[in-house]
Formats: structure tokens, C-alpha cells, sequence
């Protein structure tokens, strides 16, 4: 189904399904069991952007954690279990806010029960998880080795097994490595799955390759109308996978808010640091709300131009450069007041 159509489910504060804007996920890589190290990356994600939070629960420790951990965040937290569907039933006990798990390897019925039944018992959503790493034998062999339709079959396996046991509160992922195959998958699943899926691209790679990864198959799936919620899945920093996240869903005029920078390429009539200039002014809008396009440019003859479509921006010359509004020059400074204009400008927007 489309966003719109899917069925709403609550994480903690945080609606996703039903029309629902898209939210942003990431996953901390901290020992849970350090409570402060966890708050602390937690915090700093709630700052650059997240909406919602994963933490692993590999002990009872970790489990033990979450209430801890829940009093001093103000996002929504998920519990990731894999094998032990104890902790699964502490992780709900303690606090969190949403469970993931894979059913498939948590052990028989009964225990996938006795997770179901403790999560009605608090309301608290699972989220069905399957990967191509994690794909039964079965299906395997039925379908020659990991396909779409496999994972597509493996994740409404378990969907209805839930169902089953009077539970429908429950959000959906398909996840794979293999970009095309992802979303294929989404395609298919978003046909007979009447709940919010959370996707994203899994093992994607470093920021590089990651990033390019994610942005190509999480813009296709996206820009069908599939797709709830969101992990650019990255070899970094968590923060990385916010920027890029939010990035991926404002290209798609998905998610508003935020100064969106945009910077010519370098070429042989660049006669300023643009490179160097461009990161700054990246990394100075980060925490300004405006919701405009700053526009970096490398040289004065095609920089009022191009900055056009932008709000406003900067182009540079030797030793000195321009500041542009609406593709208007309005002022003429030296090249290392240009940043600090720029930034005096911002602050002082709406006056």
C-alpha cells in the first residue's frame, strides 16, 4: 500500500503509517549497558534530526537499561532482540517503545507468543524484520537462492503469524544489500501489506558507497509512495545517517525545514578555496531554521546566474566576492569577510 494507506501505528510519540510524514531512524552503536554514552549519542542525534531510535538488547543488562535510558531522551526508543525472546519481553517491561524482532529466530510459536501477548498486554508495536541474510532454507531452495519474492514471502509469513495471535500492531521490514532486489521487494510487499514498512538499504557499505546505496534505492522506493520509515544504514557515525536521511527525503520534497546548500562545481575560473568555502557553509547553516536555498559559487561571472533559483548566496572572486540575493548582486566584500556576510545575513532573515 501507499503511505497514505497504510495502517497508522504509534511509536511512543511518534505516528508512522496513515499518511504520517516519513521518520527518520537510526540505530546507536553504543554499549547499551553504558547508560550515559547512550544518552549522550542519543542526544546528539535528537539534535541533528532523528526521530526515532534503535538500540541493540543482546542482555538483560541492556534491557535493564532502556528505563534508565528513557528518562532522559525525548524520542522514542526500539528494542533490537535477536535469539533470547526474554529479552524481548524485558526490553517491553523497561520502557520501549517499539520491539523489533525476527520470529524466525527467536525460537517456536510459543515463544513468539509469549512476545506478542506481553507487547498487546503494553501496546507496544513489533516490527517484523527479515533480510536476505537471515532467509529461511526453504525458501531458498524454492525460489533458487534469495529473491525478492522470498523475502517478500518470509516477511508475510510472519506478519500473519502475528495476526494470528490477535496482534496487528505491527510495522514491517524487507531489507537487503543487493540495491535492485530492495526494491523490488518494496514493490511487491507494498501490494498485500497493509502495514507501515520501515526500509532501508542493509550492509550498504561505508559513506561513500553506503550513501550513493541508500540514496538510489531508498529514492526509488520513496518516490513511489512506499515506505513509512527510514535507516540509511552506514560504516559511521550514526549523526551520518541522519544527514543523509534527511537529505534523501527533502530532494523528494518529502520533509521541509532546514537551509538546503547548494554549491557550483570547481573549474579553471575558480580563484577562491570553494571546497573549503562550500563545507563552511554547510557546516555553519546546520543549526539555523530557516526553511531557504544558500547558493555557494566558485567565480563572479557565472555566480549571480546560477544563484538565481537560491534565496540568497555567495559567489567568489580574487580576493574578494559577491553576495546574492534572488540573483541580484548586492554587495561587494573581501573574500574573508564573505562567509561571516553570509552568516550575518541568516541570523537577521526575517528582520
Amino acid at each position: 500500500m501507499k503511505r497514505e494507506e497504510t495502517k497508522k501505528i504509534q511509536i511512543g510519540s511518534v505516528p508512522i503509517g496513515g499518511g504520517s510524514p516519513v521518520a527518520i531512524q537510526s540505530m546507536t552503536n553504543t554499549r547499551t549497558e553504558d547508560v550515559k554514552a547512550t544518552i549522550g549519542q542519543i542526544l546528539s542525534l535528537e539534535s541533528a534530526g532523528c526521530d526515532i531510535i534503535r538500540c541493540a538488547v543482546p542482555s538483560m543488562e541492556a534491557a535493564g537499561a532502556i528505563s534508565c535510558i528513557k528518562r532522559q531522551i525525548h524520542i522514542p526508543l526500539v528494542a533490537d532482540i535477536h535469539f533470547d525472546y526474554r529479552l524481548a519481553i524485558a526490553a517491553i517491561e523497561n520502557g520501549a517503545d517499539k520491539i523489533r524482532i525476527n520470529p524466525g529466530n527467536i525460537g517456536g510459536q510459543d515463544r513468539v507468543k509469549a512476545v506478542t501477548d506481553k507487547a498487546k498486554e503494553y501496546h507496544v508495536p513489533i516490527r517484523v524484520g527479515v533480510n536476505s541474510g537471515s532467509l529461511e532454507k526453504q525458501l531458498l531452495v524454492k525460489y533458487g537462492g534469495v529473491t525478492a519474492e522470498g523475502l517478500v514471502e518470509s516477511a508475510m509469513d510472519k506478519v500473519h503469524m502475528i495476526e494470528r495471535m490477535g496482534y496487528d500492531e505491527i510495522v514491517v521490514s524487507i531489507k537487503s544489500s543487493d540495491v535492485m532486489m530492495c526494491v523490488k521487494a518494496h514493490e511487491l510487499i507494498a501490494e498485500q501489506c497493509p502495514y507501515p514498512l520501515h526500509i532501508g538499504i542493509t550492509e550498504s557499505g561505508t559513506l561513500l558507497s553506503g550513501n550513493i546505496k541508500s540514496s538510489v534505492g531508498l529514492g526509488i522506493i520513496l518516490n513511489q509512495g512506499i515506505g513509512d520509515t527510514i535507516r540509511v544504514s552506514l560504516t559511521g557515525p550514526p549523526i551520518e545517517e541522519i544527514k543523509t536521511a534527511r537529505l534523501i527525503l527533502r530532494t523528494l520534497g518529502l520533509r521541509k525545514g532546514g537551509i538546503e546548500v547548494v554549491s557550483c562545481p570547481t573549474c579553471g575560473r575558480t580563484k577562491i578555496d570553494l571546497i573549503g568555502l562550500a563545507d563552511k557553509v554547510e557546516q555553519m547553516v546546520a543549526d539555523i531554521p530557516l526553511d531557504i536555498k544558500v547558493a555557494v559559487m566558485g567565480c563572479v561571472v557565472n555566480g549571480p546566474g546560477e544563484a538565481r533559483e537560491a534565496d540568497i548566496g555567495i559567489a567568489g572572486g580574487i580576493g574578494e566576492g559577491l553576495l546574492i540575493k534572488k540573483g541580484e548582486v548586492v554587495k561587494k566584500v573581501k573574500e574573508e569577510e564573505l562567509l561571516e556576510t553570509l552568516r550575518q545575513e541568516l541570523l537577521h532573515w526575517d528582520e
